[in-house]
């Protein structure tokens, strides 16, 4: 029998966690115009002024929340030095809460103490304000609410809300200021025009990491998370152009490079190499499909084996018309009963949301028409990989 005594090793992770989302590095590479500007805006907070709101765009990766972090942290050290000046900042991810009332919950919640939380339903909306006035005006200074991922919340009264409340009369004795955080760069749009006047926002946007930003990026964190001489010299450039490809993406960069260390420490290698990058790139891509596919219907599994096998006979890009009858064959082999061209369209559309498939319109003009064309975005063999994962 194997043994598996756990022992602490010394040969690849000097700190593995500073590959991960949670750390803050010491100083942010890579977004220097992003963070002047975010600074600028963050400004009349050490001078007790009321604070600006401000709301960072961009897309997944792009560093939004890291900056957020890290210019907070140095505002907060650096408030500690000015007299009669101070500054209260309340962080709430809002994946998974869903409305402003969740929201509101959340904010009090953080301003109390353990013993005295209140619970998430059972509550009028209106004594549940009442008590976010109570926690806010009982800080001193500055209040700076972050709202990450605020584009997940489904209304926007908290925002009219919170900017809103010294005008209504609700806080009288904080400075109040939020600072959003979103990934839809149409999501101001999409707000009451009640709300979007009441904001008067300051906007950072942030734009995609190219490959010699993200270079910067991973070698910064190797120089922490590494003992040194533990990386050849292709994988941070191997890493980065992975990272550039996937829409500038830094976390999918670190989580390759992450996935590389471990491999190279789960084979008791001494080095991480571009193999260990491939490899991890494989087992990222595998996990990525199969958290996509493993809601999806049976009829829109089967449609992505039909894409699967025409790949492999060359057989794509595909019109939605060639693909249909590839999906009835399999059907039939399979013992199953095909659905409508309707829910056919619908199944290819959900599998291109989810990325795992890309769909291009293609416009012949009067003669030929529009139409789209569809073709696996992965390899076939990472494909079948994590549908077999997902089956078992």
């Amino acid at each position: 029998m194997a043994d598996f005594t756990f022992e602490q090793d010394t040969q690849i992770f000097r700190d593995r966690d500073a590959l991960t989302e949670d750390y803050t590095p010491n100083t942010l590479v890579g977004r220097d115009d992003e963070l002047e500007e975010f600074h600028a805006a963050l400004q009349p907070v050490i001078n007790d002024e009321n604070p600006s709101n401000i709301f960072l765009y961009g897309k997944s990766g792009v560093g939004k929340t890291a900056a957020t972090r890290y210019l907070l942290t140095q505002l907060q050290d650096d408030v500690q030095e000015v007299t009669g000046v101070s500054v209260t900042v309340v962080e709430v991810n809002c994946d998974g809460l869903n409305t402003s009332y969740q929201t509101a919950i959340e904010i009090v919640n953080q301003l109390r103490p353990h013993e005295d939380q209140i619970a998430s339903t059972g509550y009028p909306q209106s004594k549940v304000y009442q008590y976010l006035w109570e926690e806010l005006d009982a800080c001193d200074g500055t209040v700076l609410i972050v709202l990450d991922e605020v584009d997940h919340l489904n209304d926007d009264s908290i925002l009219y809300q919170l900017t809103r409340a010294r005008d209504n009369g609700n806080i009288s004795d904080v400075n109040l200021g939020i600072i959003g955080i979103s990934n839809d760069l149409t999501f101001r749009e999409n707000l009451s025009s009640k709300v979007r006047s009441s904001l008067c926002e300051r906007v950072v946007s942030f734009s995609a990491y190219d490959a010699r930003q993200l270079r910067q990026v991973l070698k910064q964190r190797e120089e922490v998370a590494f003992y040194d001489d533990t990386l050849s010299e292709d994988v941070i450039p191997l890493c980065a152009a992975h990272g550039a490809r996937e829409s500038g993406d830094a976390r999918r960069a670190l989580d390759l490079l992450l996935m590389a260390g471990d491999l190279a420490r789960k084979n008791h290698d001494e080095m991480i190499r571009e193999e260990h990058v491939n490899r991890g790139k494989e087992e990222i891509e595998k996990e990525i499909i199969a958290e996509g596919i493993s809601d999806l219907s049976e009829h829109a599994r089967v449609l992505l084996r039909t894409l699967m096998n025409m790949t492999t006979e060359n057989a794509t890009p595909a019109r939605t018309q060639e693909i249909i009858p590839i999906y009835r064959k399999i059907c039939e082999e399979t013992g199953k009963d095909p659905v409508s061209v309707r829910s056919i369209r619908d199944n290819l559309a959900a599998l291109s949301q989810l990325g795992i498939t890309s769909r291009n319109e293609v416009n012949k003009g009067r003669s030929g028409g529009k139409f789209a064309k569809h073709e696996l975005v992965y390899e076939v063999e990472t494909v079948r990989s994590a549908l077999a994962s997902i089956e078992d």
